[in-house]
């Protein structure tokens, strides 16, 4: 049985409910039943009630709903079952003692809904009160619907929010039901899951297969009209698309181009955002292309079945006074803030800012040679790449596994800016230059460090090229990279071959120091702490995210660093 966070399998309806109201001023508990009402009943007072209601495990639906501009009242059933008749009736009669002038029911076509609703409805009329239902069926799976007619899924909350502007606005019973059965025939639902969903307590409803969706199902687990491979997000829009609109199907939504409708691209409650933005992108696409103007969009969780990994989609046909009911305010929780604007994949993109012009910082004759230049980075670029194995290794213990390829990638992008143009001699403008070299293709976190590292080095040797200065623009890398890294020598990390190769350039500052003699002490300094990080815990990047506390192998970017400074010694 799937694991659920629930306090009970049999009070999780209840709980559900509760919690909503909680966090909700707007909304309170009808008190014995497990219906939700505004919390300002009074404000109905000579205006149209509107209630709504069915099975829990839908949320946002009903309850979410519930607030000036949308539902007076719903009414929740157990997990996927009809409310019943005694709270419906009791939700009726609550709205009817606050003053209303008149109360529809909006019911989503399902036998156990319409007959709840219908009992209640009928015994309320029997007591005197002016009640009328409006049945929602917008579900476009079943090519020829039977007895039952089609289901009412997502298409419902349109309905809502149309019926609720309605009643905000003043209108009469009559005039509500009248516009609200014409709006709920212009409205088409289609679902598609990668996944069953399971109801608290029990098992799932169906299976699927790795490599199978399913086309069309109901927002219970129910099965749908066909089972078909997994498609890619644009082939499966289309594919619902197409299905909803062929006039083959009776229960198609007529789309002629020129057409203007309102999106809903719904999440059935367990597909992730980054999936439903794909879908709701691939929608007005396809929908463009077909010459239909998309007024509005919606996007997230509208009406779910539990943590059903699907999405429907729902096209509601608008003219502008529908529009304008979508548009209209509500302090309902669920429903979005949408924007007031038509959704389009074709709208124009910021200019990209230009660069501003480089101020020409040739040092001529300041710093080493172009050949040597030349010389040095190819000896850092194949020992890079010699070490790329060994380096992937040493990752895999404690990262992704891939430093070695990063590292790599670095050294075949240095080696292709060399070819398309000569290094440029001067210190400063060499290390920027890098710098851009590495941000742009390097990757990793590693790129944007070296990046940190070489961009504050540059700074600091601007205009300078004695000894001291490389001492200098080695503490500047440093820090700079410790300011927005976030690790300290010690944490296991290529800081810590870095530390100590700075700390031997220090010697750089002493008057009539050898160079040379203080790079070589720097590597060898640098060579020793990359092998003591075998034995540190590491407290900075991925690898502080690992249990062992030894990793009993040197950290890779300490053992890299440690090999440029080699190569650079060479």
């Amino acid at each position: 049985v799937p694991k659920k966070l629930v306090t009970t399998v049999s009070g999780c309806a209840d709980d559900a409910v509760a919690g909503l109201v909680a966090c909700n001023p707007g909304l309170r508990l009808l008190q014995g039943h497990r219906v939700v009402l505004r919390s300002d009943l009074p404000a109905i007072r000579g205006r149209v009630a509107l209630l709504s209601g069915g099975g829990s495990g839908h949320e946002p639906a009903h309850a979410g709903y519930v607030g000036k501009g949308m539902l007076t009242g719903v009414v929740a059933g157990a997990v996927f079952a009809s409310p019943s008749v005694g709270s419906v009736l009791a939700a009726i009669r609550a709205v009817a003692q606050a003053g209303a002038a008149g109360i529809l029911l909006i019911v989503k076509n399902y036998t156990g809904d319409r007959l709840n609703f219908g009992m209640a409805l009928e015994r309320a009329r029997a007591e005197g009160a002016d009640v009328r239902m409006v049945v929602v069926g917008d579900d476009c799976a079943f090519a020829t619907p039977g007895k039952a007619g089609r289901r009412g899924i997502c298409g419902t909350v349109l309905i809502h929010k149309v019926a609720g502007a309605l009643a905000e606005a003043g209108a009469s019973l009559d005039e509500i039901v009248e516009k609200v059965t014409a709006a709920a025939k212009a409205v088409g639902t289609l679902g598609l899951s990668l996944s069953p969903c399971s109801i608290p307590g029990s098992k799932p409803s169906f299976q699927l297969a790795e490599d199978e969706m399913e086309l069309g199902l109901g927002i219970h687990g129910e099965a749908g009209v066909r089972r078909m491979k997994v498609l890619p997000a644009d082939k499966a829009v289309e594919t619902m698309l197409e299905h909803m609109t062929d006039p083959s199907n009776a229960s198609h939504l007529s789309l002629t181009p020129g057409s203007s409708v309102v999106l809903v691209v719904n999440n059935l409650g367990g597909l992730s955002c980054l999936e439903l933005g794909i879908v709701a992108g691939a929608a007005v696409r396809c929908l463009e292309s077909r010459g239909i103007r998309i007024a509005r969009a919606l996007v997230g969780s509208f009406m779910t079945a539990l943590e059903m990994a699907g999405v429907s989609l729902t096209l509601m046909v608008a003219d502008e006074e529908l529009v304008g009911l979508i548009d209209a305010k509500t302090t309902a929780m669920a429903w979005p803030n949408v924007p007031a604007g038509p959704a389009t994949t074709r709208r124009e993109e910021v200019p990209a800012p230009t660069e501003g012009p480089r101020k020409p910082q040739d040092e001529p004759g300041m710093g080493p040679s172009t050949a040597r230049v030349q010389r040095v980075l190819e000896r850092v670029c194949s020992t890079l790449l010699d070490i790329q194995d060994k380096l992937n290794e040493l990752d895999r213990g404690a990262g992704d596994g891939d430093c070695g390829h990063t590292h790599a990638r670095a050294a075949r992008a240095i080696r292709e800016w060399m070819r398309s143009r000569p290094p440029p001699a001067a210190p400063a403008q060499l290390l920027s230059a890098l710098a851009d070299v590495l941000l742009e293709q390097m990757g990793g976190s590693s790129g944007v460090l070296y990046g940190l590292f070489l961009t504050a080095a540059a700074r600091s040797l601007r205009g300078r090229s004695d000894s001291p200065a490389w001492a200098d623009a080695m503490d500047a890398g440093i820090e700079a990279m410790q300011r927005y890294g976030g690790a300290a020598p010690g944490d296991r990390t290529m800081l810590d071959s870095l530390c100590a190769a700075a700390q031997a350039l220090h010697s750089l500052r002493a008057p009539g120091a050898d160079p040379l003699r203080v790079l070589a002490a720097a590597v060898q300094s640098a060579e020793a702490a990359a092998e003591a990080t075998r034995h540190m815990e590491a407290g900075a990047g991925r690898a502080s995210y690992i249990r062992s506390s030894r990793l009993e192998q040197p950290d890779p970017g300490a053992v890299a660093v440690a090999a440029v400074l080699g190569a650079v010694l060479e």
